[in-house]
């Protein structure tokens, strides 16, 4: 498709992509249809809405579409709960600022007559790279098409810094093809974001009160009540600036300095910034991380050169890859050289066979893939280098390939607070099919694939610290969530709107 050169946008021509160019009927609101990028500032979607609709002096609408249970069998009670609850706060800021917000709880196929309802001109929606949010908008898109054609559709990368279409035009082989791609543009789109262009008073049809106490509840009981909440992570925009820049702990007022030197040692969390969950549901957008780790450079070159990498490098290529390759999730989307080199090695004997009942529940000879587990079972979320060696050791510890990409998908999505998610998709392909990696040594099982071994991590941490580390998290997660009740709220979020 062919970048936007609409003039009144603020956003890059190039972060807008013209999916329907509509027009012929007569000038109407802008519908801003939210779905990744969960926050009023810093948004590029919303600032091109914004603009769309002060250029002809129209009003502006915020809709968002709850994914129906298909979509949604693997998100759990601890993401469900974190998303409506960030929800709350993000409508209760928007009426504050007299911007409408239509919550639809019946899913994306609602789009269309809420657009037809409100006689809008135009349609601006997020973008995301995994199928189901792709087959959601191309069906909205083509209802509208038969049934309202003169609505424009438009679709913005709001939640990378480069935009993937361009950064890049094909999948990348590695961060190293990708990173120098991303750093020859980098400037041109890290740039401060402008304020929210004023735009007419709604005057059209009002949002229906949202019930936030029952949605959640009814929501949240209905789904797999076994995942529990999170309480140490908050959802919503000030929260999440608050982890980035609070003056108690932000990350980057406080804890930054460790992160090039700690960041790998899973006994040392702290040293890690503790954004993604915020990342993942859109509440901060990464470019103002980058932004300010920028403005502290010169404070701890190292450590924000090192964080940058991972948050715009890492991050973005596993959305490029998430894009450009629709089976993103299983081996067929594996490069050429490990699908052979896996399934040459598929029949290999085992030392160990476990059953997904028996990883889910922790139940293998390793106590230190165990305390990864639990770690993401009771906390929702994993250290990022435990993530490596857990993926790994799925791979050891099971029938094939196939059975352990699968295993290790389903449990990520099932327990980590930033599930489904392309950098997890992405992180458990290159640990089981060596994605943006190359070849290794050849061994047994793995093949071809890099190897992670218990020495290995005992030369790198102290394992019996790690163990016992999250033998506490578990012991005061679980008396927590006997002390609560299924769909009750976390104690952090008692007082909130």
């Amino acid at each position: 498709m062919p970048p936007a050169t609409a003039s009144p946008s603020p956003a890059h021509p190039s972060r807008v992509r013209v999916i329907h160019s509509g027009g012929g009927g007569k000038p109407g609101p802008v519908v801003y249809w939210m779905l990744r990028d969960q926050r009023l500032a810093d948004n590029w979607a919303l600032l091109h809405a914004a603009g769309l609709a002060a250029a002809s002096s129209a009003p502006l609408a915020v809709a968002f579409a709850l994914f129906p249970k298909p979509f949604l069998l693997s998100a759990r009670r601890r993401q469900l709960g974190f998303l409506l609850r960030g929800l709350r706060r993000l409508a209760a800021h928007a009426a504050a600022r007299r911007l409408p917000f239509f919550l639809l709880t019946g899913g994306p196929q609602e789009i269309p007559a809420l657009v037809r309802r409100l006689g809008a001109s135009t349609l601006v929606a997020d973008f995301s790279p995994l199928r189901p949010v792709r087959e959601a908008l191309d069906a909205v898109v083509g209802e509208l098409r038969r049934d309202a054609p003169g609505v424009a559709v438009h679709q913005v990368d709001a939640h990378n810094v480069v935009p993937v279409w361009a950064a890049s035009g094909k999948v990348e082989y590695s961060a190293k093809t990708f990173r120098s791609k991303v750093s020859k543009v980098m400037d041109e789109y890290l740039v401060e974001f402008p304020q929210l262009p004023a735009v007419a008073p709604w005057d059209r049809e009002q949002p229906e009160e949202v019930d936030w106490d029952a949605l959640i509840d009814r929501v949240c009981s209905s789904e797999a009540e076994n995942v529990p909440e999170i309480d140490w992570c908050e959802p919503g925009e000030e929260a999440a600036m608050e982890a980035l820049l609070g003056s108690k702990d932000g990350f980057l007022m406080k804890r930054i300095k460790s992160y090039e030197t700690d960041r790998n040692d899973p006994t040392k969390p702290r040293a890690l910034s503790g954004l993604s969950p915020y990342l993942h549901f859109g509440n901060i957008s990464a470019q103002r991380c980058a932004l300010e780790a920028k403005k502290r450079r010169h404070l701890s070159p190292k450590s924000v050169d090192a964080f940058l990498e991972e948050l715009v490098v890492r991050r973005e290529l596993a959305d490029n890859f998430c894009y450009y390759q629709p089976q993103y999730d299983s081996m067929s989307g594996a490069w050429d050289w490990a699908r052979k080199t896996l399934m040459d090695h598929a029949a290999d004997k085992r030392e160990h066979i476990y059953t997904r009942e028996q990883l889910e529940n922790a139940k293998t000879h390793d106590l230190l893939w165990n305390a990864s587990q639990l770690e993401m079972v009771h906390h929702g979320k994993m250290h990022g280098f435990m993530r490596m060696y857990w993926a790994k050791k799925i791979l050891e510890w099971t029938s094939g390939p196939e059975e352990a990409l699968s295993i290790a998908i389903y449990l990520n999505d099932k327990y980590e607070i930033d599930g489904r998610d392309p950098s997890g998709y992405v992180g458990c392909m290159w640990s089981i099919c060596g994605l943006h990696d190359q070849g290794w040594k050849e061994r047994p099982v793995f093949g071809k694939i890099r190897y992670m071994n218990y020495a290995g991590c005992k030369r790198k941490f102290d394992v019996d610290a790690y163990i016992s580390y999250v033998k506490r998290l578990s012991t005061q997660s679980k008396k927590r969530n006997s002390e609560q009740s299924p769909g009750s709220v976390p104690k952090h979020s008692k007082s909130k709107n």
